[in-house]
């Protein structure tokens, strides 16, 4: 997560709405009395698009769009690695971690989640791996001018690990076996795209699409009575294609993959993705993995959590457990995709 940047948000007729690194297929086909329309704006260093039903009303969108500003900077001020006056922030500087530190409840909430995937993936995901991010570049300090040294990853590797966080619900808190530097970038815009949602229902939305930076949650029906269409894009760099479309209602996807956020170094190709066991960046061949679930959050942490782990492991994991995922694995010759059981439902083509 970045700091935010000073830009207005935008509320307009919407045809059509980036999601999920892809494209959204909103459709045009309205009812005359209800449209929909899309309200946009920057968050977290990408942009968020959300897309609400509703009769024309402009004070109405107005105060929407408001009210989802609050609700992001609140996620932004909790969770952000870049401001230094963030809770996460502060709690990464605290002098004693081994005392319990109180959390705010969506702090609380967020590192409750992590720790349940971080068990599940068996700390393939991994909130404490930040230092190790860092030292390949691809944190909030600068890209480093070569690729870190062995000794230096083995240090920094084994002082992480999930399991060195405690944490405690009445009240909210957190404690550290040993000091860790929390880094949240792989659930902390999932949830972001979660408080949207749960702020809309609070304001009696009943349909609507809420995504940021890829990550993606609607909620009800489009006007017409059709299901949101969600593209899951061909893994390739440089260019947009759909590899195959969704249709969801009541349920968010998240996508993690290996082909945007990289560099390349002495003719090697380092992905931003760091394995928790190795302290390496991932290196199989499985390009993209795209998760459903009932919130955002768990969606983008899975998500992440699964890319790590790799095609085998991953599949595995997610057939044992009934979660729906689908995986594109790059080959010789292109592309291939496989699906669990349980995302065949939500294919459309």
């Amino acid at each position: 997560m970045t700091s935010r940047m000073l830009e207005p948000v935008r509320v307009v007729l919407a045809s059509a709405v980036l999601a999920l690194a892809g494209i959204a297929l909103a459709g045009c086909s309205f009812e005359p009395s209800e449209k929909v329309w899309e309200i946009s704006g920057p968050v977290f260093g990408t942009r968020y698009h959300i897309n609400v039903v509703l009769t024309e009303d402009q004070s109405r969108l107005e105060t929407l769009a408001q009210g989802i500003e609050a609700e992001l900077e609140t996620v932004d001020a909790a969770m952000s690695t870049w401001r230094e006056d963030s809770e996460l922030s502060r709690l990464n500087r605290a002098e004693r971690p081994e005392q319990w530190q109180d959390l705010s409840a969506p702090l609380y909430e967020v590192l409750k989640r992590a720790s349940e995937v971080s068990e599940l993936t068996d700390g393939a995901f991994d909130v404490t791996i930040g230092p190790v991010v860092n030292l390949w570049g691809f944190g909030p300090e600068a890209r480093p001018e070569q690729v870190p040294a062995d000794e230096t990853l083995a240090q920094a590797l084994a002082a992480t690990g999930h399991d060195k966080l405690e944490l405690r619900a009445t009240p909210p808190g957190i404690r550290q076996a040993q000091p860790q530097y929390i880094d949240l970038s792989a659930i902390a815009k999932g949830y972001g795209v979660d408080v949207v949602a749960r702020y809309l229902d609070s304001e009696g939305i009943e349909a609507y699409l809420v995504e940021i930076g890829g990550e993606v949650r609607v909620n009800g029906r489009k006007p017409g009575g059709d299901a949101w269409r969600l593209a899951i894009e061909q893994p390739t760099a440089g260019e947009q294609q759909v590899n195959r479309v969704v249709a969801l209602e009541s349920r968010a996807m998240a996508t993690s993959g290996d082909y945007r956020n990289y560099y390349e170094s002495e003719g090697r190709r380092y992905s931003h993705t760091i394995d928790p066991a190795t302290g390496q960046p991932i290196a199989h061949n499985l390009a993209s993995v795209t998760v459903i679930a009932e919130d955002c959050m768990s969606a983008d942490a899975l998500a992440t959590g699964f890319n790590v782990m790799g095609f085998e492991r991953a599949n595995a994991l997610a057939t044992r457990e009934n979660i729906p995922a689908y995986f594109i694995i790059r080959t010789d010759d292109g592309f291939e995709t496989h699906q669990t059981p349980a995302f065949s439902s939500y294919v459309t083509q």
